[in-house]
């Protein structure tokens, strides 16, 4: 049995987030692991610092963070004298910084959530793709009443879930629907995520007449239920290293319109199990969702489709055994 310890060292709930919640558990059916920080489920397996560093001295341990301060608190693990092994994961497709390239280098793996961030990274990685815990994001038993308990109005739900800025698409969301909502009474648009100071300001402009049409959820701690409740799921990001929401959406039965980024065509086909258009193209996502709109059972039925692929092929399971392997040859060595 081998320590692994995953910190969370932030204080809004994000993707990586939830990412640290679905694979600690699933890790844990394997190795003892145990996180370490704030801003996460009490249900996790806990460690002091005060443990952890009487037993680095003692023991091997993998310390796997996701940000560049939590590789820096792994590093000083290591500098004191504990029997630590560094991996880091690149979550995004953003060239890093010459400071996050020092600091990656002085891990002892890398890991890269697709093919694409390892080659802006350039430097040697493992590719491991998140997974997700099929237990917590699957359909509802019934996707109207889901709806209707999120008292958003209307009989069908499509949305962006996501924290609210230029880049992430919200606004080519809001421009597609404009002409469209007027003509579809049942449907009802809501953004879900933090949208704070001038984006605030830049979204609000946006819904200027669609005020009624455009809800603001607001960030949501439990996502699952906007899952289960949205009949659309749209994802209109610009640029994206791995979202989560792809595949969630996907697991909870959702019919997903994306921007096509690099990577989404080894989740996605398009017409089966979700939609394309091309990021910025605000005509084609409004072509899309025109189409589906008005046959709200199509949505439904290619909701159904991605939510077997993705029971078929992301779940956590499969994370958690390359990682494990990636973690005891380490130890190993």
């Amino acid at each position: 049995m081998t320590l692994i310890v995953h910190p969370h060292f932030h204080k809004r709930y994000t993707g990586v987030t939830r990412h640290v919640e679905s694979v600690v558990p699933a890790l844990a059916r394997g190795d003892e692991t145990r996180v370490i920080g704030s801003g996460l489920t009490e249900a996790l397996p806990r460690i002091t610092w005060g443990e952890l560093i009487r037993r680095s001295h003692r023991e091997p341990i993998v310390w796997h963070a996701h940000r560049n301060n939590e590789l820096l608190a792994g590093m000083l693990l290591k500098a004191l004298g504990g029997r630590v092994q560094l991996v880091f994961t690149r979550h995004t497709s953003v060239a890093p910084t010459r400071f996050t390239r020092w600091l990656a280098r002085g891990a002892d793996a890398l890991v890269s959530l697709t093919k694409q961030i390892s080659d802006v990274i350039a430097l040697p990685s493992t590719v491991i793709s998140h997974g997700i815990d099929l237990t917590r994001f699957r359909p509802p038993a019934d996707r109207d009443a889901a709806w209707a308990r999120l008292k958003q109005g209307g009989r069908y739900g499509i949305g962006v879930i996501g924290r609210i800025r230029k880049e992430k698409g919200q606004g080519d969301f809001i421009e597609a629907l404009r002409p469209l909502l007027p003509q579809r009474p049942d449907w009802q648009a809501v953004l879900v995520g933090l949208a704070k100071g001038p984006d605030l300001a830049w979204v609000n402009g946006l819904r200027e007449g669609l005020e009624d049409r455009v809800l603001l959820a607001g960030e949501q701690s439990t996502i699952e239920p906007w899952y289960q409740g949205l009949s659309i799921l749209v994802h209109p990001s610009y640029a994206e290293g791995y979202s989560l929401v792809h595949v969630e959406a996907m697991a909870s039965g959702c019919c997903v319109v994306a921007s096509k980024l690099p990577y989404l065509d080894t989740l996605i086909e398009h017409g089966r199990t979700g939609f394309f258009f091309e990021p910025g193209d605000v005509k084609g996502l409004r072509d899309l969702l025109d189409e589906l709109t008005r046959e709200p059972e199509r949505a439904r039925q290619v909701g159904r489709n991605a939510e077997e692929e993705a029971r078929r092929r992301c779940g956590v399971e499969h994370e958690a055994r390359a990682l494990s392997d990636l973690y005891h040859s380490l130890v190993k060595r």
